[in-house]
């Protein structure tokens, strides 16, 4: 005869039913409150570096900050209390960025200008995707994954092509240009080369001679040619997962790309939308 519940393991089945659940009202709702005192957080981060607004309403931000960080910290001890295997919480991707959340305004107290680290928190807004755990947005980020995974090789040997033409491009405008117009160095030549490259162009070092200025004119041509091909292989990539997604798996589920259904299945295993089987 199985023995009824105690009190204390209902409260703590119902506490974990809210903060590990996204498919209850109360799960839905104590995320939703999350994330908007994770933005907050961020937000009296980014004030309290305003020196104006800092000087005019310090001691309420600092209050507001201990608010917020006694509510993560209620948070981050209820998540742990409440699993069955704190060990894996504790050392999760998620259960490392909680504690992060928590820890600079500790450490606050012993050491000086550590309560900044606190725009941390932002990483927990990557709890996003968990609230939105949609079938649709679960099988679009695992496409994207295996595209990125795909042409991870084709990006490094790419990436190594630009790292010595920037090299290369760099020790000839040092030559070129000279110590007089502000190609100091071999190192600073690269510098240049990258922001140039980049098309982000910060004008602190510019050639003056006709052939540094004839360089730097191919140099940025060809930056907007190396901004692209990531972009393709990776588009390509993409395409070509999904082309062989929709070709050998045959019963997958049309809504969440879900495959290796039962042949006799109605439904998806995964998010329960019916399936129409080949």
């Amino acid at each position: 005869m199985r023995k009824p519940k105690s009190k204390l393991n209902l409260l703590r089945q119902k506490i974990h039913i809210i903060i590990y659940g996204t498919d209850t009202v109360a799960g839905r709702l104590f995320d939703l409150i999350l994330l908007g005192l994770i933005l907050l957080s961020v937000f009296l981060v980014m004030l309290e570096t305003v020196k104006g607004f800092d000087a005019k309403y310090h001691h309420e931000l600092i209050i507001l900050e201990w608010i917020i960080t006694g509510f993560f910290t209620l948070e981050y001890l209820l998540r742990i209390a409440t699993t069955n295997r704190p060990r894996n919480y504790i050392f999760s991707f998620f259960g490392i960025i909680d504690l992060l959340a928590i820890l600079p305004m500790y450490l606050s107290f012993f050491l000086v200008g550590s309560k900044v680290f606190s725009i941390i928190r932002a990483l927990r807004l990557l709890r996003l995707f968990k609230i939105l755990n949609h079938p649709k947005f679960t099988g679009q980020s695992v496409h994207l994954l295996k595209a990125l995974n795909a042409s991870r090789g084709k990006i490094t040997v790419f990436l190594y092509f630009v790292l010595i033409s920037t090299i290369l491009i760099g020790s000839i405008m040092y030559v070129v240009e000279g110590e007089e117009n502000g190609f100091t160095s071999i190192p600073m030549s690269i510098y240049w080369t990258i922001v140039t490259l980049t098309t982000v162009g910060y004008g602190d070092i510019s050639p003056q001679t006709p052939l540094g200025q004839f360089i730097a004119s191919m140099v940025m041509i060809l930056g907007y040619g190396i901004i692209a091909v990531p972009t393709g292989i990776v588009t390509a990539e993409f395409t070509r997962t999904n082309a062989n997604k929709s070709e050998p798996e045959k019963n997958s589920c049309e809504n969440c790309g879900v495959a290796n259904h039962n042949p006799n299945a109605k439904f998806c295993y995964h998010c329960g939308h019916p399936l129409t089987l080949k």
